[in-house]
């Protein structure tokens, strides 16, 4: 009776793939590692923001300074008159016109008399189709008051901006009055309360070496440009993130007049001390 017996296979491999089969579990583990850093640095870097409103994003990615002073200096023009002499009026707004417009834009300015623009500023925008923009422009007179007037402006091939026809004389943009406060925590801690009492007290009478002393080592303010003087400090509250705190207070300027003013403040404990990182506003962004 034969008894079977075991046999071995000896194959020979190449020494390069032996190694690679031996390290490849190392190699797969750091690359995994490094990929984790890379999107660890990448958040760091530049964290994703929040989905906003598609009206809010698109208002956002177009904003184009140069249209804007475009609208605003042609509102200026338009709105600008004096009868005694309408032909420099004709040739401030010839620049803005073309063969198909009405002379002057279509205004006619009356017999007698004259208008001037006191300023003018761009307070909404608005896509009216592949390059137009359509911004309304306020525009305070002397004679008719506040005036609102939406201005098209387009950007031609070469980066130049022309009107897109006539202009309208249109309302304000919606409003309402000012949003009601939350519901934020009152400050209890006693010594906190001192801290930014003494810190608005000293921010507002330009005491900046008084200052630096409730101030976080690094932290930079700048200071309000007329010293004012702090009666009282009506409320401390803490902000919604826990990080800072809202402050209500009255203060007097060197003429008598009288400011109720809130300032947010950015607060840190250390040591069993309270510090002022920031107050406001962040002068170096």
């Amino acid at each position: 009776m034969s008894v079977p017996r075991a046999s071995v296979t000896v194959a020979s491999r190449p020494l390069w793939r032996i190694r690679v089969a031996g390290a490849l579990p190392r190699m797969l583990l750091q690359a995994a590692a490094v990929l984790g850093l890379l999107a660890s640095a990448r958040y760091a870097i530049a964290p994703p923001k929040p989905a906003s409103g598609h009206a809010t994003l698109a208002s956002g990615a177009l904003v184009d300074r140069a249209a804007e002073g475009f609208a605003s200096l042609f509102a200026r023009r338009y709105l600008t008159w004096d009868s005694s002499d309408l032909e420099a009026r004709r040739r401030s707004l010839a620049p803005y016109l073309n063969s198909s417009m009405e002379a002057e834009a279509g205004l006619q300015p009356p017999e007698r008399g004259e208008q001037r623009v006191l300023w003018t500023e761009v307070v909404q925008s608005r896509l009216a189709f592949a390059g137009e923009r359509v911004y309304t422009v306020a525009a305070q007179t002397d004679s008719d008051g506040l005036l609102y007037l939406t201005v098209g402006v387009v950007s031609e091939r070469g980066g130049s901006l022309a009107l897109d026809g006539y202009p309208a004389l249109v309302g304000a943009p919606a409003s309402t009055g000012a949003a009601p406060e939350g519901n934020l925590r009152e400050v209890e801690d006693a010594a906190l309360v001192t801290v930014v009492r003494r810190a608005i007290r000293n921010y507002l009478a330009d005491a900046e070496s008084e200052l630096d002393a409730d101030l976080l080592g690094g932290a930079h303010v700048s200071l309000p440009a007329v010293p004012l003087a702090m009666q009282t400090l009506d409320s401390l509250a803490w902000s919604p993130n826990g990080h800072s705190v809202v402050a209500v207070v009255r203060a007097r300027d060197g003429r008598g007049a009288q400011y109720t003013l809130a300032y947010e403040l950015a607060v840190l404990s250390q040591a069993g001390r309270w510090e002022i990182a920031a107050i406001q506003t962040n002068p170096g962004s």
